[in-house]
């Protein structure tokens, strides 16, 4: 079976997207090929990079990028990942699955320091259960 190629789509490829990157490509082993990018490239969050490594997954590498035309059109599925995303990427060709998962960005979480990052696992926790699922259900 032929790889499922992935599209993760966010504004800004520092959070959701990078963190939804790093799981799908942990959690679907070889059966997937996955890229993430936003509609602006604001940089990779350490928060995400933190919360990430607490599973034991390291996206410390991965670089913010904007949407690549190519990737896109490519793709099996492009999902995004907030309401931003989802109204702003650019047209997909029809054999492309596009699926919206809006989750809530866990960057503009405030509070104390604990606050933050207990937001950052909620969200990394949310992405994690719908990427199982979407794998089960979609890839498997």
């Amino acid at each position: 079976m032929a790889k499922k190629l992935i599209y993760f789509l966010c504004t800004g490829n520092s959070c959701r997207s990078q963190m939804a990157e790093g799981w799908a490509r942990h959690l679907g082993d070889d059966q997937v090929e996955v890229h993430s990018a936003g509609v602006e490239a604001h940089g990779l969050n350490p928060r995400a990079v933190a919360v990430m490594k607490e599973v034991g997954i390291d996206i410390s590498h991965h670089q913010s990028k904007l949407i690549d035309p190519d990737l896109l059109n490519q793709a099996d599925y492009v999902i995004t990942l907030c309401g931003d995303a989802n109204d702003r990427c650019p047209m997909t060709p029809p054999h492309v699955k596009r699926l919206h998962w809006g989750f809530e960005d866990p960057a503009k979480a405030t509070g104390t320091e604990a606050e933050i990052q207990a937001k950052f696992r909620e969200v990394r926790d949310a992405i994690r259960d719908k990427i199982l699922t979407f794998l089960h259900e979609e890839i498997e």
